[in-house]
């Protein structure tokens, strides 16, 4: 059950020289959506991030390879089936994709990036895939975006989508993005699939900056359940189809107006993410702040998202506050004064001075854990140092849903 998620998504703004198309390969359920294609105006830059697992699925590889060397003007994601940990012949199958999508397009092979979600281990079923693909070419439409967000599904309870709009001097931009992920969520560069694309007229190096802004303040920032997937990437694109001057200035207004817009798109999808998370039945925000650095306030936040103990207390409604403070303590961090330590649910003080609070009680603390949507605060000491983190409980639902993910 997700979070506080709208069971329909936004209205989804079509963005200029952006063209999707789906279809339905039937490689894991019949009569479902799981083939999506992004069709780019020439001129569109595209950034991209990916996973840091070191099993890197075959199309993480391609998709990489491609972009070192020309401007991709397709996208082609299938889900249902990762292409991971399948050795030369799921290579030579992401490959083979392409090749299919770029000659029904009429492009270069290069210019075609694949991105897969799925099962790990298991052959690309090429023979629907090879049948399939070609009808893509005469179903690209502006408006196909919330097909694609269904199609880009997993473990997804629910799809993820988000417009916006920001003035920019005199010219109106449009961002519209879609993600997908609920399970292998954790912050590691981008922890699942999304694709936000604008009509800005950007720099490629701008560009690129901006995505890894937005990330990590967005995608780096959230937690499921502590793993990486094979198979991460988010893909930032602009077409440059808005009448305006290129953005070519770090410190311009003009980008700082776009970087902003942008990774608040990135934030909602983010956070869409982990109120979808699997099983998920509360949505938890962890700051930690007083740090000797941010990598200190990272590092607590961290590791209290990731604790299983306390993600269980969240799923219990119990105010079971000594896992968050035995979670800050192996966080592992140098010089930690824990009697100078404090932690908030919410507005209720449960530790002060490294020692349950004296009006804490355990009433108090029931409340807020009785909530879906839960902040907490944990006090390091008095520098301005901060980190937020965004996760959620673990459920009976997280370990049946993965018990029964290949049934």
């Amino acid at each position: 059950m997700a979070v506080n998620l709208p069971l329909e998504l936004p209205e989804m703004l079509p963005v200029a020289g952006v063209r999707i198309a789906t279809a339905a390969a039937g490689i894991k359920y019949l009569d479902r959506t799981d083939l999506v294609a992004f069709e780019l105006a020439a001129g569109t830059q595209c950034a991209a991030v990916f996973t840091r697992n070191a099993f890197c699925a075959a199309p993480v590889t391609v998709a990489r390879e491609h972009l070192s060397v020309t401007t991709p003007r397709l996208l082609l994601i299938n889900s249902g089936n990762a292409n991971a940990g399948t050795g030369e012949q799921g290579y030579r199958d992401a490959l083979a994709s392409c090749a299919v999508l770029a000659d029904v397009a009429g492009c270069d092979v290069n210019e075609v990036l694949p991105f897969s979600t799925g099962v790990i281990g298991e052959l690309l079923p090429m023979d629907k895939l090879s049948v399939t693909i070609p009808l893509l070419s005469s179903r690209f439409d502006e408006n196909h975006w919330h097909d694609a967000a269904h199609g880009i599904m997993t473990t997804d309870t629910l799809p993820k989508g988000l417009s916006r709009q920001v003035m920019i001097g005199d010219e109106c931009i449009t961002i519209t993005g879609i993600a997908k992920g609920s399970g292998m969520i954790c912050p590691d560069m981008a922890t699942m699939l999304a694709y936000v694309a604008t009509d800005a007229n950007i720099t490629p190096a701008l560009l690129q900056r901006c995505l890894r802004y937005a990330a990590d303040r967005s995608f780096n920032c959230i937690s499921v359940d502590g793993d990486t997937s094979t198979n991460d990437a988010c893909v930032l694109m602009a077409t440059s189809q808005a009448m305006m001057a290129a953005i070519n200035d770090e410190q311009s207004s003009a980008y700082q107006q776009l970087r902003d817009a942008i990774t608040e798109v990135f934030v909602v999808l983010a956070q869409a993410v982990i109120r979808d998370g699997e099983g998920a039945t509360k949505f938890i925000t962890i700051n930690v702040e007083g740090g000797e650095s941010e990598a200190d306030c990272r590092q607590v936040a961290d590791t209290v998202a990731h604790s299983p103990l306390v993600k269980t207390a969240f799923f219990a409604s119990d105010p079971n506050w000594g896992r968050i403070l035995a979670a800050v303590g192996r966080a592992g961090i140098d010089l930690l004064d824990v009697g100078r330590v404090a932690i908030y649910l919410d507005d209720v003080c449960i530790v002060r001075n490294g020692a349950r609070a004296a009006e804490y009680t355990e009433a108090a603390g029931d409340v807020v854990m009785k909530q879906d949507e839960i902040v907490v605060r944990i006090v390091l000491g008095d520098s301005p140092h901060s980190a937020q983190l965004w996760s959620c409980d673990f459920s009976y639902d997280y370990v049946r849903i993965n018990a029964e993910y290949r049934s």
